[in-house]
């Protein structure tokens, strides 16, 4: 287990947090970039938070994922659960405007179905809120991990 960075570069964090963005130029430019993520996502627009939110892979995708992305993901491959979480995901898209982040820390897919369903309902402003502190989560455990 690592302890968090004092600094990263961009393209560490464009590695944890899953794609090149404007929250991620900003944290480069940070000390303890990992620790100050959320004081970094309070400071930029809906518009910016959604990027950051939809630069992630969904919850079952198949194509396009990071090596870290699918091994995270996991091999659970039921047909059904894959197809109840593209629905799923597209309702919550849909409902509110990003994608669906949940930090699936090694649960089956079939566990975030459960996670997903209690969430779909939520005011956007407090899931907005709720996934950046996943995707956050995320990346922090991406790093201690290594």
């Amino acid at each position: 287990m690592r302890e968090l960075p004092r600094q990263l570069s961009v393209d560490e964090l464009a590695g944890l947090f899953e794609g090149r963005t404007r929250f991620v130029e900003l944290l480069a430019g940070r000390d303890n970039p990992l620790g100050s993520a959320l004081g970094v996502l309070a400071e930029l627009s809906g518009a910016e938070k959604r990027e950051v939110l939809d630069a992630h892979p969904a919850i079952g995708q198949k194509t396009g994922l990071s090596a870290r992305s699918a091994a995270e993901q996991g091999s659970d491959d039921d047909p059904a659960v894959l197809a109840e979480l593209a629905e799923l995901n597209a309702a919550y898209e849909a409902r509110h405007g990003f994608r669906f982040v949940v930090f699936v820390n090694r649960r089956p897919k079939a566990e975030i179905l459960d996670v997903l369903r209690s969430r779909i309902g939520n005011p956007t402003e407090a899931e907005l809120e709720t996934a950046l502190e996943e995707l956050v989560a995320i990346a922090t455990d991406r790093w201690v991990r290594g």
